[in-house]
């Protein structure tokens, strides 16, 4: 009897290590993915393509409307012309366009810019209902897939795929409340492996 204890007991010791490590393979990769944060230039909402944006020139009732950045990432102007949006945040073209004017059409422009509506945010995958979102301002994962009327049953709710307008390919991060959306990314809420 005790010769079979010692067997049992040695077997299981020799399998600790083995369950161990099957354990903490699943758990920790979570753990060891990139958390999403927002650098300091990223805070700034910078125009791209899809802004639809209000544009008031002070005391020019013809100049003032509403513009479109178009898919080259332009703004089409009364008098100057097209104008590059891309990449600007919305004061630093307002100070573009008023200089612009002040290239022979207007001697003193005072012109400010309000964002209308945002590029849109795109969810695919383990949600309820995938597909094209509008982008509100301090957007989150949490609130995105909220939008999208939550996670299917299958969904893997600890890592989510995200790509940038501008980038090729898409990250893998950890999926927590924190994890910021921005306009034009798209999120891809992977399947769980049972």
């Amino acid at each position: 009897m005790a010769k079979l204890e010692m067997t049992t007991m040695r077997s299981l010791l020799l399998a600790l290590p083995l369950s161990m490590a099957l354990l903490s393979g699943g758990c920790s990769s979570a753990g060891e993915l990139p958390v999403r944060t927002l650098g300091p230039g990223e805070t700034a909402y910078a125009l791209g393509s899809g802004d639809k944006l209000r544009i008031t020139v002070y005391g020019e009732d013809k100049l003032t409307g509403e513009y479109m950045v178009d898919s080259g990432g332009s703004v089409a102007f009364p008098l100057v012309g097209a104008i590059q949006a891309r990449g600007l945040t919305a004061s630093a073209l307002a100070e573009r366009i008023a200089g612009a004017l002040r290239q022979g059409y207007l001697d003193a422009p005072s012109v400010s810019i309000d964002v209308l509506n945002y590029r849109p945010y795109y969810i695919l995958g383990e949600v309820s209902k995938p597909g094209e979102y509008p982008y509100a301002d301090s957007l989150t994962i949490f609130s995105a897939v909220a939008k999208a009327e939550g996670f299917t049953y299958r969904a893997d709710e600890r890592r989510v795929f995200i790509r940038h307008k501008d980038e090729a390919g898409e990250t893998l991060y950890r999926l927590d409340g924190a994890t910021p959306v921005l306009p034009g990314d798209t999120i891809r809420v992977l399947e769980r492996k049972f």
